[in-house]
C-alpha cells in the first residue's frame, strides 16, 4: 500500500516502548506482586484478578504506574479477603518506587531518528499516563531538546486525537503518530484520516492488543524498527 508523506508537518511520537523501554517493567512487577500473594491465591488467578482491577479502575485512576499500585493494592486486599499484612503493602509500595525509578533504557536508533526529523518536522510527545512520570522520564531520556512539547492523553481514541489536531490548528492529513500500539497508535489516527506508523515492540500488553479484523484494509506501515522511518521520510 502506497502512502504518500508529503504533506506532514507534525509529528506525533508515543513515548513508552517506542522510545524506551517500558512495558518489560510492568511484566517483572506483575511477577513480583504475585509472589507477594502466593500464600492466597494461584499466580493464574492473582495475574487475572489484577488485570480485572485494573481495567475497572481506568476511568477513576487513568493510565500509568500509580494507578497500576493502587489496583495491585485492591487486588491484594481482595483476594487475601482483607488479611494482606501491612508488610505485604510496603512491598507493593516498593514495586512501584522501584517502577518509578528505574534508569531510561532507550530503543535502538531512537536518538538519530528524532533528529534528523526535529530538522523538517514539529515533533510531539504523545503519550497516555502520569504527567508527572513521563516528564521525568523524558527528563532523564536526554531526548527533551527534539520535542516541541508533551501531549499526554487521558486515553488514546479517535475524540482525542482530534482535540489534539485542533490544538495543533493543522489537518489530519498533516499529522504522523509513531507507536508501538496498533490499538494506540495506529488505528485511532488512520480512522480519522491521519498518518500512522506501527513500530512494534516485543511484548504488548493485553489491553492494548487486537485483532486481525481490526487491521484489515488499514491505511498505515508497519517498520521493524524506528531507523526505517528516516527511509519512509525521504
Amino acid at each position: 500500500m502506497e502512502i504518500n508523506y508529503n504533506n506532514i508537518k507534525v509529528i506525533g511520537f508515543d513515548a513508552d516502548d517506542t522510545l524506551w523501554v517500558n512495558e518489560t517493567y510492568f511484566r517483572e512487577a506483575e511477577v513480583a506482586f504475585a509472589k507477594l500473594l502466593a500464600p492466597y491465591e494461584t499466580l493464574n488467578k492473582i495475574d487475572q484478578e489484577l488485570f480485572k482491577t485494573e481495567m475497572k479502575n481506568l476511568p477513576l485512576y487513568g493510565y500509568g504506574i500509580k494507578g497500576f499500585v493502587l489496583s495491585m493494592i485492591e487486588t491484594a486486599i481482595d483476594l487475601s479477603n482483607n488479611n494482606v499484612s501491612a508488610k505485604t503493602m510496603q512491598a507493593i509500595l516498593d514495586i512501584g518506587k522501584d517502577m518509578l525509578e528505574k534508569p531510561i533504557e532507550l530503543l535502538n536508533g531512537v536518538e538519530e531518528v528524532l533528529k534528523e526529523c526535529s530538522k523538517k518536522y514539529r515533533l510531539i510527545l504523545a503519550t497516555k499516563g502520569d504527567l508527572l512520570d513521563q516528564e521525568r522520564k523524558l527528563e532523564k531520556s536526554g531526548l527533551l531538546e527534539y520535542f516541541h512539547h508533551i501531549e499526554v492523553l487521558s486515553d488514546k481514541k479517535e475524540a482525542n486525537y482530534s482535540r489534539l489536531l485542533n490544538h495543533l490548528d493543522i489537518k489530519p492529513s498533516q499529522f504522523l503518530m509513531i507507536g508501538n500500539s496498533l490499538k494506540s497508535d495506529v488505528l485511532p489516527l488512520v480512522n480519522i484520516k491521519a498518518h500512522a506508523i506501527h513500530v512494534p515492540f516485543h511484548t504488548t500488553w493485553v489491553h492494548e492488543q487486537v485483532s486481525e479484523n481490526e487491521t484489515n484494509g488499514k491505511a498505515y506501515k508497519t517498520i521493524n524498527n524506528l531507523n526505517d522511518l528516516l527511509e519512509l521520510l525521504k
